[in-house]
């Protein structure tokens, strides 16, 4: 029978060595942020379009992995979305929709989603062509915007 210490190694490297692997694959792939900032809109008045968010991504072969967060909008979150203009600083088309987390009254809230993409967009990702862009019941056209770059 195993002594209580020998059990307590045995656990203890084994979660040194599961935190080590975890720890590896989470730094794999490359690495890509993007500063959410109000985006001007016509017609919609500036006091509607306020707030800041961070978005992280990591692009590992062709899956993409996008995490982020938002606060102090004008207006509660409703949807956001990964767009991918023609060229770095063009908006384009939504290409995915990302998930919403909300909390309390919608104005602060993460966002998070994981993408399979084609080698043309793994180009397009690594050119700079990609962005997220939170929408909000005040600016149902887009509210925050930012482009993930290296």
């Amino acid at each position: 029978m195993r002594s209580k210490k020998t059990v307590f190694l045995s656990l203890t490297m084994a979660i040194c060595l599961l935190s080590s692997a975890l720890l590896l694959h989470a730094q794999g792939g490359d690495k890509f942020k993007g500063r959410l900032a109000p985006v001007p809109a016509l017609g919609i008045q500036p006091a509607l379009v306020q707030g800041v968010g961070l978005a992280e991504a990591t692009l590992n072969g062709r899956k993409l992995t996008i995490s982020g967060a938002f606060e102090k909008m004008a207006s509660a979150a409703t949807i956001a979305k990964l767009g991918l203009g023609q060229l770095p600083g063009m908006r384009g088309e939504p290409v995915f929709d990302l998930t919403v987390t909300k909390t309390g009254d919608g104005k602060t809230g993460t966002i998070a989603g994981t993408f399979d993409l084609t080698p043309q967009q793994v180009d397009a990702f690594k050119k700079g062509r990609f962005y997220v862009q939170i929408h909000s019941e005040g600016a149902p056209n887009g509210h925050l915007l930012g482009w993930l770059l290296k």
